[in-house]
């Protein structure tokens, strides 16, 4: 689903990534929180019972689109600004030996705090954000994966995978823009192009070749992740679940063709033989085909979920777009370099998924790189802000900041965790009603839960804060 209402309240950018030329940014403050702050003491003052717009008992509802410091006390400005802010809150032990943190105005791109922020440590899923950013520059946000069917020479047909790990073989996939394809429509379009032909008995093969280099992930076979397939379907998962860890195939190319050349006999169509793997020529005719998603609905699923899969098939695109082999290397190479392009040099990037501890980002790059994303000049990153979990509603997110109620609703973060890392990084309209990034990185970490908490108390600061630097 796209974020409509919650992106409203977040105070970012409109829902579905498009924003106008002008941005909804002024002087780095967003204009509707911006204007509501304004008009929020005379509105209060008259709704006072005394000022006869109220009465005992009946007190003014609070105005919805506003900075977090509306909600409650004024908050002065520190002498020493985000420093005063969040130092304190740095040296929770619950966030390891090693930590760092950037914070950025987003619509200046002046950094705001730094704590080690140039240097590199693990990011988890928050490398994700660079995938997402990479894929976008390299593919467009309304570009679409397809899988197709061709005619081979030999009579037979071909199911060629495309890279849509979101391809799905059930039933009921929904509606909208982030409708997934569907291997039954797939199988039902071909059917009848066959049957055109006046064949109702057919060879079938399958050819997953666009993807090249070991299918597996470096951390071995993994409930977060099957293996990296041109072809599959429901990202290989066993069960009817569609984010988190899942039992996965172990062949999940075999197992989508398989599926298909049922689907095939469930539209009268008999399938001759064994399906096999056999390689599409360049001169196959196209029988039918089926489109994932487009890229921007893609990132915003990765991102909302930490989906391990997409995110990894958004690398290989990146590398196919970029003129280099679609394998974890060359994905890894062509991320580094769109994000090279985007002046976000630095970064050592391993994986598209952030399963790999070899990855290592600093918070400047990744707070730097949301403000890349929010450039009115740059609208095809748009999806990078939207896309990201909204605190106490969506996504990873959805289950935290309980206890942090200055910013629940306010701050839009990716997380990411693994053993011993946590981190964060998102945006936040602040106390000002300005938006601004930040990137929050904690490594030794003993306690996830703790840690979690502790990272989310920072973000929660920067929007109650408000105070500059």
């Amino acid at each position: 689903m796209r974020f409509v209402a919650v992106s409203a309240l977040a105070g970012l950018v409109a829902a579905g990534g498009a924003v106008g030329a002008a941005g909804p940014w002024e002087g780095g403050r967003r204009v509707a929180e911006r204007d509501r702050a304004a008009a929020a003491g005379a509105d209060r003052a008259a709704e006072r019972p005394e000022a006869g717009r109220g009465g005992p008992g009946h007190p003014a509802a609070p105005p919805v689109l506003v900075g977090a410091g509306e909600r409650g006390a004024a908050r002065a400005g520190a002498p020493d600004g985000l420093a005063e802010a969040l130092g304190p809150l740095l040296k929770d032990a619950a966030l390891g030996d090693r930590h760092s943190a950037a914070v950025y105005d987003a619509a200046t791109g002046e950094r705001l705090y730094g704590s080690d922020e140039g240097t590199a440590y693990t990011p988890a899923s928050t490398v994700k954000l660079a995938t997402a950013a990479a894929a976008l520059s390299a593919l467009g946000p309304d570009h679409r994966v397809d899988t197709t069917v061709v005619a081979d020479g030999d009579g037979g047909i071909v199911l060629v995978g495309g890279g849509d790990p979101t391809l799905t073989a059930r039933d009921g996939a929904g509606a909208g823009p982030q409708r997934p394809a569907s291997l039954r429509e797939l199988a039902r379009s071909t059917a009848r192009a066959l049957k055109a032909r006046g064949k109702d008995r057919v060879a079938v093969g399958y050819d997953a070749s666009r993807y090249a280099g070991p299918a597996v992930h470096p951390i071995g076979p993994n409930e977060n992740i099957a293996p990296v397939s041109a072809l599959m379907v429901d990202e290989g998962r066993l069960d009817d679940s569609d984010r988190g860890p899942a039992e996965r195939s172990t062949d999940p190319v075999a197992d989508a063709a398989g599926k298909f050349a049922g689907l095939l006999r469930d539209e009268g169509v008999g399938v001759e033989g064994d399906v096999a793997a056999r390689r599409a020529g360049d001169r196959a005719e196209r029988l039918a085909a089926v489109s994932s998603p487009t890229v921007a609905a893609l990132v915003e699923r990765t991102l909302t979920n930490s989906d391990n899969d997409i995110a990894e098939a958004l690398a290989r695109q990146t590398a196919l777009a970029s003129g280099q082999e679609a394998s974890f290397e060359g994905a890894a190479g062509a991320v580094t370099g769109r994000l090279d392009g985007l002046g976000l040099s630095g970064a050592k990037v391993a994986d598209g998924s952030g399963l790999d501890r070899a990855d290592q980002v600093s918070a400047d790059l990744l707070a730097r790189l949301l403000v890349r994303a929010a450039d009115p000049r740059r609208p095809e990153l748009r999806p990078v802000l939207t896309g990201l979990p909204v605190a106490g509603f969506t996504g990873t997110l959805r289950g935290r900041y309980g206890d942090e109620a200055a910013g629940r609703g306010l701050v839009r973060a990716k997380t990411g965790t693994l053993t011993g890392v946590n981190t964060l990084a998102g945006t936040v309209v602040d106390a000002e009603g300005r938006v601004v990034t930040f990137a929050f990185m904690a490594s030794g970490t003993g306690d996830a839960d703790a840690a979690q908490r502790a990272l989310d108390r920072l973000a929660a600061k920067v929007a109650d804060c408000g105070c500059r630097s």
